[in-house]
């Protein structure tokens, strides 16, 4: 039941929200534009929230490195797409079973399974070139017009068991047993709705898809390789077992026809690439010295280690991965990226001096990957090297300034550090990067911590309570703005950009209280303050 949880969620956040929208909006039930239900602002209005639910029940995987790293490769793709005026966001999910969905506004999620299923950087791509198609071919605002019709009943009777589980469940355990059982007793049949409708635009997504792989550089071939492999997971499953299918084969079922024509359509696009590319060389139709610029080709260079640092992050312990690269290493040598994951599943046990002898040699073996200092610096600093650990990371720093991932990863040994002075210097290092971290929770988080210990507990508020509305806790983050508004201390700028963020929340925690939508983790206290906070208002 948990393992489809994730796409359930997304797809009832989705659905419901269009469905109830379209409803407000008293449009006609057929024949109305999917654009007019919902605006692209609305849509990513309703992608956000779906992404702030799925990190509210902990199934994201939020690592800075792996996020730019897949967001870079989602990027590469929309920038040769037609909808490259949409902003799409791309985000892992810790599950391992092999999934991927798009929801509105370009909200795409990547199981951690299906990097760990592909061998090659090419066959991630070409998953998201396929939701990618999904979003720029409006079949997920279509799917949010059918829900109109036929598919609003399931899921309002969806939403009104979780909030009757959540009020019988008095907001424990039970509580959270009984939603998870709410969701997905509705789930088969949401799947099945999904699946059915899907079908007919799985071609047109391949289509699009494959053009789009071979614009941005990556080897069109991918989609049809990729597509094998699920073939063959699927005939694995003798008994037809609908939990040992891969949740990716039920919403987007593989045929051997549809493999055929993704190699034929490769097998074009490959064709046409070749052409452009002696085209472009020395074309005499082009002034002198003029070059048509050619795609990036093949992968970011940084797939295998992206792949370990998943493999490391997403056990179900520390100890447990540390225990799977050792299996790994009884059956054959380590790769270089391999024994990096390794060193990442030793820094989270806590094991820095195991990993520092591990990254050491790496380090010197490939001195341009500039993921092994960011781990040597957590282990040298775990080891009590924290001169070594400052100036590996200084250094990357001022190698690439304004990279996010580096700056948290810096901020966040000095927090572990603890004190004044580290606070302020991790203040210093994230600063420059606040203006595009509204909605990263990593960064909301690190920098709250790091504003707390140099004394700055204004805007280390404001970052916590930031940080608790991207996880999905709108009460708590507008709890939390409503504590901090009535410190004497507040100046005018503060004072303003605080009211900003109530205006923006309130209605949103309002909302919520009239759907009766309970905060499972909020206490008695919280949930009173959180009234009269409201009442407030009035």
């Amino acid at each position: 039941m948990h393992r489809h949880l994730p796409t359930a969620l997304a797809l009832a956040l989705t659905l419901a929200i269009g469905a109830a929208r379209a409803q407000q909006s008293r449009l006609p039930d057929m024949g109305s534009s999917a654009a007019r239900i919902i605006t692209p602002a609305e849509q990513r209005e309703y992608g956000a929230m779906t992404l702030a639910q799925l990190r509210r029940f902990d199934y994201t995987l939020d690592d800075p490195l792996l996020a730019d790293w897949l967001q870079g490769v989602g990027n590469r793709l929309v920038a040769s797409s037609d909808a490259n005026s949409t902003p799409f966001t791309f985000f892992l999910l810790r599950e391992r079973e092999i999934n991927a969905f798009a929801t509105l506004g370009g909200y795409v999620a990547v199981n951690s399974g299906l990097v760990l299923t592909a061998e090659r950087e090419d066959e991630v791509a070409a998953v998201l070139a396929h939701e990618v198609s999904h979003v720029s071919q409006s079949h997920v605002l279509r799917a949010v017009e059918r829900a109109q019709r036929d598919q609003l009943p399931i899921l309002l009777a969806m939403l009104g068991a979780i909030v009757v589980a959540q009020k019988a469940g008095g907001g424990g355990n039970s509580a959270s047993n009984a939603t998870m059982a709410a969701v997905a007793g509705a789930q088969g049949l949401m799947v099945q709705r999904q699946l059915d409708y899907s079908r007919s635009n799985e071609s047109e997504a391949d289509r699009v898809g494959i053009r789009l792989l071979a614009r941005a550089g990556y080897d069109p071939n991918a989609m049809a390789g990729f597509f094998e492999r699920m073939e063959t997971a699927m005939r694995a499953n003798r008994g037809g077992d609908r939990e040992q299918t891969p949740d990716y084969l039920l919403t987007h079922p593989v045929t051997g026809t549809r493999i055929a024509e993704a190699k034929a359509r490769a097998a074009q696009m490959s064709s046409a690439t070749v052409v452009t590319n002696i085209a472009s060389r020395d074309n005499p139709l082009l002034p002198p010295g003029m070059r048509v610029q050619v795609a990036q080709r093949g992968g970011s260079g940084m797939f295998d280690y992206a792949k370990e640092r998943m493999r490391a992050l997403t056990a179900a312990t520390p100890s447990q991965a540390v225990q799977e690269y050792e299996r790994m290493a009884t059956r054959h040598p380590l790769t270089d990226a391999q024994r990096y994951g390794e060193a990442v599943a030793r820094l989270a046990a806590g094991q820095y001096a195991q990993a520092n002898t591990t990254l050491a040699p790496l380090l010197q073996k490939h001195p341009d990957n500039w993921w092994l200092p960011i781990a040597m610096a957590e282990a040298d600093n775990g080891v009590g090297h924290r001169a070594e650990a400052d100036s590996r990371l200084a250094a990357l720093l001022h190698r690439m300034p304004g990279n996010r991932a580096v700056a948290i990863a810096y901020a966040q040994i000095l927090n572990q550090r603890g004190g004044r002075d580290a606070g302020q210097r991790a203040v210093e290092i994230l600063r420059p990067l606040a203006a595009d971290g509204g909605d990263d929770p990593t960064f909301q988080s690190t920098l709250g911590r790091a504003a707390e210990q140099a004394g700055d507990a204004i805007r280390a508020g404001e970052a916590y309570a930031q940080a608790a509305y991207l996880n999905g806790n709108p009460r708590r983050a507008l709890l939390q703005l409503h504590t901090l508004k009535r410190r004497p201390d507040l100046d005018y700028y503060a004072r303003t950009r605080i009211d900003a963020r109530i205006a923006a929340i309130t209605p949103e925690v309002l909302e919520m209280r009239k759907q009766g939508i309970q905060d499972m983790d909020a206490g008695p206290n919280e949930d009173r303050n959180l009234r009269q906070a409201l009442d407030s208002l009035r």
